[in-house]
């Protein structure tokens, strides 16, 4: 256990960071440590069924042995090796995030042979690993080769939508399009619209942009995704879900961030 002292040091260093005014942007990543964010390890998964029973526990919180979220060089590296996040230990409501994202060259177990896959965070509320005891409850900005700006419902947060009907195989889900009539409660995978990525080992500028009435995605300057109305479900009834931590996933591919940015919006996101 630490010393009082450190552990109060750490609680101001990370009051410090998080503290951001409306219109200013505030770091979030000092470029030495993990200061303001705690990792939760879950474990490396034999296949990429999410919903099978392992026979792994979860390491937890701040019990990461393999060093699956380093600091390298300055920049935060994210293994992939075991899977879980690195969580912000503050939340967060009504912000413009902005953070830049690049590959890295290792592949782990499962994912091997897929796209190289990560994903950021938002409103993320309750426990650690509620959805497939590797990440929390909340609504997902998915970095993923080809995919990157799509949006996912983790652990059951719901949305409404400008969207038409998609699938991949029997997995069926949205394909997010605003010329299309609004789709209400989706809870599911909604891909984006437009594929601005750059080549794999370039960074890539990623935005969120939300007051829980409006969720935007951007990809390098350009939006590809909007949806409405976040909400979750809260002792048998549907509430607003407008604040919450960030995490940063690891699932199977080495990624690294830098310039992770926010800010409070001084306007409706709706206005953005």
């Amino acid at each position: 256990m630490k010393l009082i002292g450190l552990c109060l040091f750490g609680l101001i260093a990370s009051t410090q960071v998080f503290a951001a005014g409306a219109g200013e942007w505030k770091s979030l990543f000092n470029g030495k440590d993990l200061s303001g964010w705690e990792p939760y390890v879950s474990y490396q998964p034999e296949t990429n069924e999410y919903n099978l029973v392992s026979k792994h526990k979860p390491r937890g919180v701040n019990n990461d042995p393999k060093k699956v979220f380093s600091v390298v060089d300055g920049l935060l590296r994210v293994s992939g090796e075991e899977w879980g996040g690195l969580t912000s230990l503050e939340e967060f409501e009504n912000f413009h995030l902005k953070f830049e994202v690049k590959w890295g060259k290792q592949k782990w177990h499962p994912r091997l042979d897929v796209a190289r896959d990560n994903g950021l965070l938002y409103f993320a509320v309750g426990p650690q690993g509620a959805q497939s005891t590797h990440w929390m409850r909340s609504h997902e900005f998915q970095i993923q080769e080809g995919d990157s700006g799509d949006y996912h419902s983790l652990d059951g947060v719901i949305i409404d939508v400008h969207a038409g009907d998609t699938n991949l195989g029997d997995w069926k889900f949205y394909r997010y399009d605003p010329k299309l009539p609004l789709r209400k409660d989706i809870a599911a995978r909604v891909l984006k619209l437009g594929n601005y990525e750059k080549p794999s080992g370039e960074w890539d500028t990623m935005e969120v942009i939300t007051d829980g009435k409006t969720l935007i995605h951007k990809v390098n300057g350009h939006e590809v995704f909007r949806g409405f109305n976040s909400r979750h479900e809260v002792d048998g009834k549907f509430v607003p879900l407008t604040r919450g931590k960030l995490q940063i996933q690891s699932e199977g591919a080495e990624t690294f961030f830098r310039n992770i940015q926010i800010k409070t919006l001084d306007k409706p996101a709706a206005e953005y």
